[in-house]
């Protein structure tokens, strides 16, 4: 599933494994490993953890 916001796209596999939140970095452990996002504000930051949330 692909997450789209303001020109910033990425692609998570179900399931997600892992989450880990700091501030405003994001590390995801999915089937396609691990990746790491950073975020510029906490609206967007909270609006990708919603998204992950509902996989």
């Amino acid at each position: 599933m692909s997450y789209n916001q303001k020109g910033f796209v990425c692609s998570i596999e179900a399931p997600v494994k892992s989450i880990s939140v700091n501030k405003l970095n994001i590390a995801v452990t999915d089937n396609a490993g691990f990746r790491l996002f950073e975020f510029d504000n906490h609206h967007d930051s909270k609006n990708f953890l919603a998204f992950l949330y509902q996989l």
